[in-house]
């Protein structure tokens, strides 16, 4: 993959973001991705979204929230969801892309990002490990809440 860059997520962008394929057994781990852009119409001035573009188009997505209107902690600085196409996963997408969400949330004023995630074999963990994430503790619901000190 040669050059990548953001461009913020739009009616040109949002058909291919939905059709971002997956390798076999992580679906289990993604709500699906209308769930995210949800967040969006709910609190639009808190939500952050992006789609990776690479040479021959969308290759992935993030979405994150900063500050917004809740009482939970690790909430505040939150990666909501990432996705990277399955044929360009472990080619620095994903990475190009969290780094991106950093330099965001310094701009923001946050001195760390957080993310929620179900841990389990073909899951996330791997991934958020690899680029700095640490566990700091978790949901109600037994999801692994990790951080990214900036």
């Amino acid at each position: 993959m040669t050059e990548l860059r953001l461009v913020e997520l739009s009616a040109e962008t949002i058909v291919a973001v939905n059709n971002l394929s997956l390798k076999p057994g992580q679906e289990q781990f993604l709500a699906p991705v209308s769930y995210g852009i949800a967040a969006t119409v709910l609190d639009p001035s808190s939500t952050w979204q992006r789609v990776v573009i690479g040479d021959e188009g969308v290759v992935g997505f993030i979405s994150a929230s900063f500050g917004g209107e809740t009482t939970i902690d690790y909430l505040d600085s939150v990666l909501w969801r990432i996705n990277v196409d399955a044929d360009d996963q472990r080619r620095g997408v994903g990475r190009f892309a969290v780094t991106a969400l950093l330099e965001e949330a310094r701009s923001r004023g946050f001195d760390h990002v957080n993310v929620i995630y179900e841990a389990g074999e073909g899951g996330p963990e791997a991934f958020f490990h690899r680029v700095g994430f640490t566990p700091v503790g978790e949901t109600e619901y037994g999801e692994v809440v990790a951080q990214i000190r900036l």
